[in-house]
């Protein structure tokens, strides 16, 4: 254990008063104790004041078939339902569900009326083309309102949606088109990013060619370029609309229905097709994002991810419109066409809730304090961050300069996976900059050893969730080996998930998540997580980002090799090289001290953020990369 942890987990930031009194849910702990009593009664409660439903369950947890629990069962729902059809009904289809900003400056005004009769001619047209309840239909779009829609439409019918993030390359597309038997597609034209066109058909164009079992292909015309369009398999968007029916019937769904599968990458191997169903997914993002994001009726809340990730499904898409909420989506990159592209987003629509990543914080950091500073920020109560650990640094940036220390971050830990948030404060919870705090009321997690004896305070152990939660995936989309081996076999104990991170628990019985296990480096015999050293690295008034692995080393079991991005104006030399490894020996310790430190432009990121470190040190050792599907470039 570092001085530099130690200091991090003495540092509190306590909420105001103003945050505590207008905080809906004002006592983490009653309700922790309330989920300790009875998980059950719990969740049943929670389903019972957010969701509608069409006919009540009759068990809340089936644990007969472990790991494949169900919940909610025999209970008949549907998302869109909750989403679009109880708010028109309750006369709100006039409130906006989403104000769309386009990268080059054109908006729209998404009202839940507008949405709604979207969704419902889709629907039609998805079923003129043959879709039915169980079908998989692949998605592969820009970050346009366009996207909502397909996906929603998806669901109205009782058809699953398989969203591929727009950027993907034709082969993984291919890949996951042929893993889901998908015979419908929808796509763009192209997307704005950095002022440039991706040609999103002509990427999809060469995937189907790939592919085995797509026959019709809807377009959105988005940046207007020429694209070519193969006759009896191709269709504009705009022309299918034009005669759709505006009125569609929602289906009714089981409680375990499958709603989405979603892929994500692993190490090797193909993706994963992550599945989740329909009432315990709807039941905890909703729950989540109301009770951590306190949201309200006059909130404008703006998730700055993507509709193509499990951060874009459960927090742009359904948990916002479950809650009648009202949204902001950005189309492009947050440096285009300057580096204060957000904060005039935030200044233009009065945005009063924030949620982003680390690697975008970091990476808007860089360029200094005075862009946000030009802008009126003080729309802003809440901000979140998702994806990696926010280091300290950051943290304190995002706390201080953006959020004018008025505004609590909500730093969620979560995972495709789980769904949902697991590890998050409330606003009412004091923080501490670079820690998750606690669980969410309702999730079981600890930190345990390989034994599954749980740590001591600041003992580096294995993030575990202990018991089963609404928004758990059921399966690995045709694998179901996999997703016992994987997730569920990693301890004796039954019903423990592993969920592959590594973290600690602090004296308060706050959870630092320290990164993937092989994101974790043993130098010497001791264990060095990469996000200190590069929270140590970053903390260095010349480095912006930075990223670490672990190279095997005959003597010291392994050595640390460093890459580091530059803040703006600073220049790579041997001399500032030696001047960071210093500040690393008296920032981490003696052992976290790189041996090698390489300054590079950019580092290879998935294009939700996060950085991947295994093709780093597969690219340092000349071995096989792996799986690179998620890579942005």
């Amino acid at each position: 254990m570092s001085d530099e942890f130690t200091l991090h987990t003495s540092e509190w930031v306590y909420p105001s008063e103003a945050v505590k009194a207008a905080a809906k849910i004002k006592d983490y702990e009653a309700l922790s104790a309330e989920a300790a009593r009875d998980i059950e009664a719990f969740w049943a409660k929670r389903a019972t004041e957010t969701l509608d439903w069409f006919a009540p369950w009759e068990k809340v947890l089936d644990r007969s078939n472990a790991p494949f629990f169900k919940w909610f069962v025999g209970g008949k729902i549907s998302v869109v339902h909750n989403a679009l059809d109880r708010h028109i009904a309750a006369g709100k289809g006039d409130r906006i569900a989403y104000y769309w900003e386009g990268e080059p400056g054109d908006s729209r005004e998404i009202t839940y009326g507008w949405l709604n009769e979207q969704v419902c001619k889709f629907a039609n047209v998805l079923k003129s083309l043959g879709v039915k309840k169980g079908d998989i239909v692949t998605i592969y779009m820009g970050r346009v309102p366009e996207i909502i829609v397909a996906m929603l439409a998806c669901a109205k019918i009782g058809a699953m949606h398989s969203v591929v993030y727009g950027g993907f390359s034709e082969q993984s597309l291919a890949d996951r088109i042929d893993d889901a038997k998908s015979r419908v597609m929808v796509t763009c034209d192209g997307a704005w990013l950095r002022g440039k066109i991706v040609a999103l058909k002509d990427i999809a164009d060469a995937a189907v060619a790939r592919s085995s079992t797509i026959e019709h292909v809807v377009c959105v015309k988005r940046t207007g370029q020429a694209v070519n369009m193969t006759s009896g398999r191709d269709q504009w968007w705009h022309d299918v609309m034009a005669s759709a029916s505006p009125e569609a019937e929602t289906v009714q769904m089981d409680a375990e229905d499958p709603l989405f599968i979603l892929y994500t990458s692993g190490t090797t191997g193909k993706p994963k097709g992550i599945l989740h169903t329909q009432a315990g997914y709807q039941l905890l993002i909703s729950v989540t994002l109301s009770w951590v994001f306190d949201i309200k009726e006059d909130d404008i809340w703006w998730c700055a991810a993507d509709p193509g990730w499990i951060t874009g499904h459960s927090y742009i898409v359904y948990a916002p419109l479950i809650l009648g909420a009202t949204s902001v989506i950005y189309e492009g990159a947050p440096n285009f066409p300057g580096h204060d592209r957000w904060w005039q987003v935030v200044e233009k629509y009065k945005v009063s809730i924030l949620y982003c990543a680390p690697t975008a914080i970091r990476g808007l950091m860089r360029h200094g304090d005075e862009l946000p500073r030009k802008h009126d920020l003080s729309s802003l109560r809440l901000l979140g961050s998702v994806g990696e650990p926010i280091n300290p640094e950051a943290w304190r940036w995002f706390y201080s300069v953006i959020g004018g220390e008025r505004c609590p971050i909500m730093d969620t830990w979560w995972q495709t996976e789980t769904g949902g948030f697991m590890v998050t404060p409330l606003p009412v919870v004091p923080l501490k900059p670079g820690s998750a705090t606690r669980p969410f009321p309702g999730i079981i997690v600890d930190v345990v050893d390989e034994e599954g004896r749980p740590c001591g305070p600041t003992e580096d152990g294995l993030l575990v969730i202990k018991q089963p939660w609404p928004s758990m995936l059921r399966t690995i989309w045709g694998d179901p080996d996999r997703y016992v081996s994987q997730y569920w076999s990693h301890f004796s104990h039954e019903g423990w998930y592993f969920s592959g991170d590594s973290a600690r628990r602090d004296e308060d019985g706050y959870i630092w998540v320290i990164g993937r296990m092989d994101d974790v480096i043993k130098v010497s015999g001791y264990r060095l997580g990469t996000a200190e050293v590069e929270s140590g690295l970053v903390s260095h008034a010349a480095v912006a980002e930075a990223a670490v692995i672990g190279i095997p080393d005959d003597v010291r079991g392994h050595i640390i090799y460093a890459y580091c991005i530059l803040v703006a104006g600073q220049q790579p030399s041997d001399e500032l090289a030696e001047t960071l490894k210093a500040h690393i020996r008296h920032e981490v310790g003696p052992i976290a001290v790189p041996s090698k430190i390489e300054f590079v432009p950019a580092l290879p990121k998935t294009r939700s953020g996060k950085i991947m470190r295994r093709v780093l040190k597969a690219r340092a050792l000349g071995q096989p990369e792996g799986d690179t599907s998620a890579l942005e470039d």
